[in-house]
């Protein structure tokens, strides 16, 4: 009987742990922190099946629940940069100490997806022009970081489309969910907000399940997650085509041409976004009023921006 309540109690490892990430906790504390050693097992009869979200609601929901979670372990006495290197190796911890930052990848995207912007539309540059040998550094360590991506996928069987659709829920999770769950984590530690657990919803709905199957982003989900999203698509329509502009204006192709391609990447991963705000008609688009207050803070923003830059 004694025995029996030790195990269950032990099978309990999330909000016992402070943690809303049950599972990588158990992993980290509670069996590698413990001697156990993991192995690659990939056999060709899947092991587990699962159900996953089928919108964007849920899957930033999720995905901010998830990064809630780890964060809360990246600042707690049970980092895996601390508490992990002492039981066990220094490998293992770094595994876990990425996948436990992995939240903090909002600020590298929102920088990438406003800084070079804001000075392309003030006309500094902050690459190395085409023909300085230093530019093609940058060329081959964007490539090499796409490349190596695409290798992946292709490599456990998946599609260019699937690479494609991975890249875009990366960087729309990262300017979103990322952001929010790392600032919940923050808020948590400081005693100022207590994190929550909010069950992801999977189930079905006809049309959005209709959606979900042609392959069409379904936009119907809070001001909170669209906001960023539309503000930052806007912010580089208006980088891009102004850049554009100002190249065969001048004539200076080299000096704004690393921001003005760097933008263009932006636009060709958030088309969907696009066709969400202007092109599409179904209950399952942007609303207008949603691109109308995005357009106002993307005004506010340059505005505030330029402002900075001057000084």
């Amino acid at each position: 009987m004694f025995v029996c309540l030790i195990t269950w109690l032990w099978l309990q490892v999330g909000f016992m742990y402070h943690s809303l990430v049950e599972d990588y906790f158990t992993g980290f504390k509670s069996l590698h922190c413990k001697g156990w050693k993991s192995v690659y097992l990939n056999p060709s009869r899947p092991q587990f099946l699962g159900t996953s979200t089928t919108n964007l609601n849920d899957l930033l929901t999720q995905g901010t629940r998830w990064g809630s979670g780890l964060a809360q372990v990246l600042i707690s006495k049970f980092s895996p940069l601390i508490y992990g290197p002492p039981r066990m190796s220094l490998l293992a911890s770094m595994g876990y100490a990425e996948l436990a930052s992995f939240s903090i990848y909002f600020f590298p995207l929102w920088c990438f997806a406003t800084i070079p912007q804001l000075c392309l539309l003030n006309g500094i540059p902050l690459f190395p022009k085409v023909s300085d040998s230093k530019f093609y550094i940058f060329v081959f360590i964007f490539l090499s970081s796409l490349s190596k991506h695409l290798y992946e996928v292709l490599k456990t069987g998946g599609s260019i489309r699937i690479w494609r659709n991975e890249q875009r829920i990366w960087m729309i999770k990262g300017v979103t969910c990322y952001f929010y769950g790392t600032l919940n984590a923050i808020m948590s530690k400081l005693g100022l907000s207590e994190a929550s657990f909010v069950p992801t919803n999977k189930a079905d709905d006809d049309e959005q399940a209709k959606r979900y199957l042609m392959g069409i982003f379904d936009f119907q989900t809070s001001t909170m997650f669209l906001a960023p999203l539309v503000t930052l698509t806007i912010l580089n329509i208006v980088a891009f085509f102004w850049g554009v502009l100002r190249m065969i204006i001048t004539g200076d192709w080299e000096k704004m041409f690393a921001q003005v391609l760097l933008s263009f990447y932006i636009l060709i991963m958030g088309y969907a976004i696009i066709e969400g705000m202007f092109v599409r008609k179904d209950t399952g688009r942007i609303p207008p009023y949603m691109t109308m207050l995005s357009a106002i803070l993307s005004v506010i923003f340059l505005s505030l921006g330029s402002i900075v830059l001057m000084y």
